[in-house]
């Protein structure tokens, strides 16, 4: 029961993770029916530009979380700007297509500048006594993760739902020229969601750097997995972004403790494989009118 209850937290922690990152899939997915490859790469740079800010050169934590993520905001909307708003006749496919270049040239700078080597980054409090929870121990950045997740999920929610804002994107996503015809500035909403979208993914790296570390590739493979859990939820459901991120994280954990540490990887894709044949529109899948 212990060994359960160990897995099962763990793979709580590690599932917030996946589900801020599906958040970020959503929010933008919402806004411009878009599917950013390059999401993994905002949780990368948010974990190197955290390291360098506040390990480096020796900023408070609280101004280097901050200005990490400001940064790789601002990054989010050069892409809109530069990459993907100059294309003429834009094709869903050419735009999907576009974001994974900017993946692979985002890795490609962050190795030249970073280096190979990963790099370590402190816990966001100073004690390292693990927290008991019956008889399963759980890191203090554990309960740091998921707390910010969920504080992130309300407010995301809030603001959706009580600013306008948030109404404004909301009509934008449920139909962008009716909004334009009744005074809402589509083209803001859009650079706003790539804004908020890369500064979800790059809280994400901020927040599991202390426990992973942080890398110039570690953001391939948390984006797909955020991918992957942004499907299991439903593609376009906020709610569904955090429950898809928790089974896969739940699921990712059982198959390494109970079975063998090769299939975490694996899980992954095993688990999309499996949703797009059973349920394609995910768990809580948006209905014909998307919900913000």
């Amino acid at each position: 029961m212990s060994e359960f209850l160990q897995f099962f937290l763990t793979g709580v922690t590690t599932g917030a993770i996946y589900g801020l990152i599906a958040l970020g899939f959503n929010v933008l997915y919402n806004a411009t029916e878009l599917i950013n490859f390059a999401q993994g790469e905002w949780v990368m740079l948010g974990g190197l530009s955290f390291y360098t800010l506040g390990v480096a050169m020796g900023w408070p934590m609280v101004a280097a979380f901050a200005a990490a993520v400001a940064l790789v905001a601002v990054l989010g909307l050069l892409l809109e700007r530069i990459a993907l708003r100059m294309v003429k006749k834009a094709e869903p496919i050419t735009l999907i297509i576009i974001t994974v270049g900017a993946s692979i040239f985002l890795r490609g700078v962050a190795m030249r500048v970073w280096g190979k080597d990963p790099h370590s980054v402190p816990p966001m409090t100073s004690s390292v006594e693990p927290v008991r929870i019956l008889e399963a121990a759980l890191m203090p950045q554990s309960l740091w993760i998921v707390g910010i997740v969920v504080a992130l999920m309300t407010g995301l929610h809030l603001f959706a739902k009580r600013t306008l804002t948030g109404k404004a994107m909301e009509a934008c996503a449920i139909h962008r020229h009716a909004a334009w015809i009744l005074g809402i500035p589509s083209e803001r909403m859009v650079l706003l969601a790539f804004a908020l979208s890369a500064a979800l993914g790059a809280v994400g790296g901020v927040i599991i750097a202390p426990i992973t570390m942080c890398s110039y590739d570690m953001g391939t493979m948390l984006g797909l997995k955020g991918f992957c859990a942004a499907m299991l939820g439903g593609l376009g459901s906020h709610w569904g972004a955090a429950l898809g991120g928790i089974v896969l994280g739940v699921l990712e954990s059982f198959g390494v403790g109970y079975f063998s540490s090769g299939i975490k990887d694996a899980v992954a894709f095993l688990v999309l494989l499996i949703i797009l044949m059973v349920r394609p529109s995910g768990l809580l899948g948006a209905s014909a009118v998307k919900r913000f």
